[in-house]
């Protein structure tokens, strides 16, 4: 029986699966509850977002004037406050006549960090510029070389105080972090056992009560005269509790290297401290590399704590500037949004870095691989 040919009715075309258009239908369209939720929520937003633009933009007074804020005050922002207290926010009390050298200072000790974010920079002559800026930094800041004058430490505040506690704290807490994970998972009893009760001891407090403690308990401890400044003992006290989580940070990063990985270094003939070094870290390093910058992200917000030992960092500058002047003070809200960018735009940027190294290292797994 012969065959009858019989075309297919034309049918539509499919719908696309990748595109702009497409992630909008799968998340936000998808069915009708959706679509509706997706609306209200859109009009709510851009309803807020004519609020802000109203509230500080067109309503807003950006010039120095306390008294057209005063008369702007429900209507719009006063941005004059920061024009007038952003030197007092961002260099805190150091003397008015020299917030030259806190600015200089604060270049010098970021230069190395942008250095160590670059992979040409990763050399041995990388100590020496880490050295050098430190050196550079503690020189200006402190004075008493090359002709500046002495500024105590009571005085540093502000921005320069932020990155120097932060930086500073995790430079010294990273190696120390490295030992004490490595001493965790030590075969040693008595060294593992020490490690553990610093870890569980220091977790198990908040930072506030370890800078209270190394502020005002470990001087009782100290020879009549012989009690550190104050800055050291919260440098110390800081850098002992990052240690402490980045030390379970690194453990968790030592336990994805597998065994065979130990025991092929050891076939090779590599000491403990080589294979270390040579193999197992660099390892479980790149594998916890999120949740070191995540640590690091906390410790740059958490500075804001050193307020409570009379240590005037963004936050309490910025208290400092706006509590003793009352006809600033009705307007801190608009002083809280300028640190709050300031903070926002240090911890996206190492958010991005952190995920661009993310994507190198996986990048350089992958051709090791291949």
């Amino acid at each position: 029986m012969a065959q009858v040919f019989r075309p297919i009715p034309a049918r539509a075309a499919p719908v696309h699966t990748t595109g702009v258009m497409a992630r909008l239908r799968a998340n936000f369209f998808s069915n009708a509850p959706n679509a509706v939720i997706t609306l209200l929520l859109l009009a709510l937003a851009l309803w807020l977002l004519f609020k802000a633009i109203d509230w500080g933009v067109l309503h807003a007074v950006f010039a120095a004037d306390a008294d057209r804020c005063q008369a702007a005050r429900g209507m719009g922002a006063c941005w004059g406050v920061i024009n007038e207290k952003a030197r007092f926010i961002l260099l805190g009390r150091y003397p008015q006549e020299e917030q030259w050298r806190p600015v200089l200072a604060s270049f010098a000790l970021m230069a190395p960090v942008f250095a160590s974010c670059s992979r040409r920079f990763w050399k041995p002559s990388l100590a020496l510029v880490w050295a050098a800026g430190l050196a550079v930094f503690f020189g200006l800041m402190g004075g008493g070389v090359a002709g500046l004058g002495k500024v105590p430490t009571d005085l540093w505040g502000g921005l320069p105080l932020t990155l120097m506690l932060s930086v500073l704290s995790m430079v010294l807490a990273f190696p120390l972090s490295v030992l004490v994970a490595l001493g965790r998972r030590s075969s040693l009893p008595a060294i593992r056992s020490l490690c553990l009760a610093y870890i569980e001891l220091i977790r198990g407090v908040p930072l506030i009560s370890v800078l209270f403690m190394a502020s005002f308990m470990f001087p009782l401890f100290m020879p009549v005269g012989k009690t550190p400044d104050v800055l050291v003992r919260v440098v110390i006290g800081i850098t002992l509790f990052v240690a402490a989580y980045m030390a379970e940070i690194i453990r968790g990063g030592l336990q994805t290297v597998g065994r065979g990985q130990i025991e092929a270094a050891a076939s090779m003939g590599l000491s403990y401290w080589q294979a270390q070094r040579r193999i197992i870290l660099p390892q479980a390093l790149a594998a916890v590399v999120p949740s070191i910058v995540n640590n690091f992200i906390s410790l740059f917000k958490d500075t804001s704590l050193v307020t409570i030992v009379s240590l005037y960092e963004l936050t309490g500058a910025l208290s400092l500037a706006l509590g003793s002047d009352p006809n600033w003070r009705p307007f801190k809200i608009e002083a809280y949004l300028f640190i709050a960018a300031i903070y926002f735009a240090f911890c996206y940027a190492m958010s991005r870095y952190s995920l661009r190294l993310e994507k190198r290292l996986a990048h350089s797994a992958h051709k090791n691989n291949d």
